[in-house]
């Protein structure tokens, strides 16, 4: 595993949009961790993004190099005002730098960042085709299983289920 002493985590600007949205859109093309079938463009990222802060909600970003490597955000769990202090997170990683506890560092500080934000409860929807590593990612940060959704998504002709997580904060 490489040393992550050159990577940093700060938020994300408008400026990072451009490395966020080819992250997602690698994710969208090739994997099951989103349910997105079109990546959205670099607007509807920006679009977003400009949401989540402009709400006060955190949205971060990894930095290895001067290159945008990651991002995580927490956005309210569903729009009505009873979850308002009830967040779902969602973290995403370049695909060459996965395995290398970039993730855990990223959940790590969103943690503290959603708290910080008024965030009680964080949950993380994990699509179970690419899960294993992301469930144990969450466990390791102290979240629990606690529920699954059977077939919910289909994506390359696969049907997927969805695992929820959460952790009181």
């Amino acid at each position: 595993m490489r040393s992550n002493a050159d990577l940093s985590i700060r938020d994300a600007t408008g400026d990072d949009m451009s490395s966020v949205t080819a992250i997602y859109a690698r994710h969208v093309l090739t994997g099951m961790a989103t349910f997105e079938v079109d990546p959205p463009g670099e607007a509807e990222m920006h679009s977003r993004w400009f949401k989540m802060v402009g709400a006060g909600w955190p949205y971060l970003v990894a930095v290895r190099g001067g290159e945008v490597i990651g991002y995580a955000y927490a956005a309210q769990f569903r729009d009505r005002a009873a979850y308002r202090h009830t967040g779902e997170m969602s973290i995403y990683l370049s695909l060459d730098h996965v395995r290398q506890g970039i993730g855990r560092l990223l959940l790590e500080a969103l943690i503290e960042r959603a708290r910080d934000a008024g965030f009680r409860q964080l949950i993380g929807v994990i699509s179970d085709g690419e899960a294993s590593g992301s469930i144990a990612l969450h466990r390791a940060c102290g979240f629990e299983t606690v529920g699954l959704l059977r077939n919910v998504g289909e994506k390359f002709g696969r049907l997927i289920d969805v695992v929820f997580m959460q952790r009181a904060i």
